[in-house]
């Protein structure tokens, strides 16, 4: 196995470990967390490969790559990650009614995000607003129908979750999204087949405010200045009251340290998103 697809697993079984700790209301205690650990283990955690976005650049497919008829290149008029310092923001669980402003800033920014949207009571109640994020030139992303952990369901239950989504977004949009990020993170082997099946790469994150638990835009805009680095993905949610404040900051803040903002499918560039795999930093 790859080196860099190691780190992934175990990056991925770090952080399915810190979410079993906060659910139990543990403490995170050595012990605890070998023994979470080891289950995780046994349920198939430890089998799940990730794919760094720098590995992705290194490594394109070769539909990517053109078939073999020159480098691979980056689209005309977009950043080249190979060369930028690269960062993707990413906003999870909207459209919401803070989204129109998140548009504004991002607009008057002229910085594009991904949107990892949910199905349930945001899609259906905001459909002009997943129309506005796809005509301003933002990745579009699939966040399951209702925010169900995929790898609670049975296999026909996660194809409706991922493949409701998919149709919404078609019909508003045009275009199919073609990322997927599992509610939580939680993914294993079974998920990744389906996602393949479906045509859906799964994208986790590298940086998280936690602005689930918190308003403080102050708060919120230092834990992401603290984890960013180059190719990092942020994981923030519009639907939160203290996320949109703090996006300007951020977003300052990171221009000033030399960033470059893109979507995931650009930082990912020249390689192409491929269904089932899983990408993070």
């Amino acid at each position: 196995m790859h080196t860099l697809y190691k780190l992934g697993v175990y990056r991925v079984c770090i952080v399915a470990v810190m979410i079993e700790v906060i659910r139990t209301k543990a403490t995170p205690s050595l012990s605890l967390l070998t023994a979470v650990a080891a289950t995780l283990a046994l349920s198939g955690c430890a089998k799940v490969d990730t794919t760094s976005p720098a590995d992705a650049r290194n490594h394109p497919a070769p539909q990517a790559a053109g078939e073999g008829k020159g480098k691979a290149a980056v689209a005309s008029g977009h950043p080249d990650c190979r060369k930028a310092k690269c960062v993707a923001l990413t906003f999870d669980a909207g459209p919401s009614g803070n989204t129109p402003r998140l548009l504004d800033i991002l607009k008057k920014e002229k910085v594009s995000a991904t949107f990892f949207l949910l199905g349930k009571k945001h899609i259906t109640k905001h459909p002009d607003l997943v129309r506005r994020i796809a005509d301003e030139g933002h990745e579009v992303a699939n966040h399951t129908w209702s925010h169900g952990i995929l790898t609670d369901l049975t296999d026909d239950e996660v194809r409706e979750e991922i493949s409701r989504v998919q149709r919404s977004v078609k019909k508003l949009t045009g275009t199919e999204p073609s990322l997927m990020r599992p509610p939580q993170g939680r993914t294993d082997e079974n998920i990744t087949k389906i996602c393949e099946d479906l045509g859906v790469s799964q994208v986790l994150w590298s940086v998280t405010a936690k602005d689930y638990q918190t308003t403080d835009s102050t708060l919120i805009k230092k834990r992401v200045l603290e984890q960013t680095d180059r190719d990092g993905i942020i994981l923030l949610h519009d639907i939160y009251k203290g996320t949109v404040p703090a996006v300007p900051g951020i977003i300052k803040a990171l221009k000033k340290r030399g960033y470059t903002f893109v979507t995931v499918p650009d930082l990912l560039a020249p390689a192409v998103p491929e269904p089932g795999k899983i990408y993070r930093p």
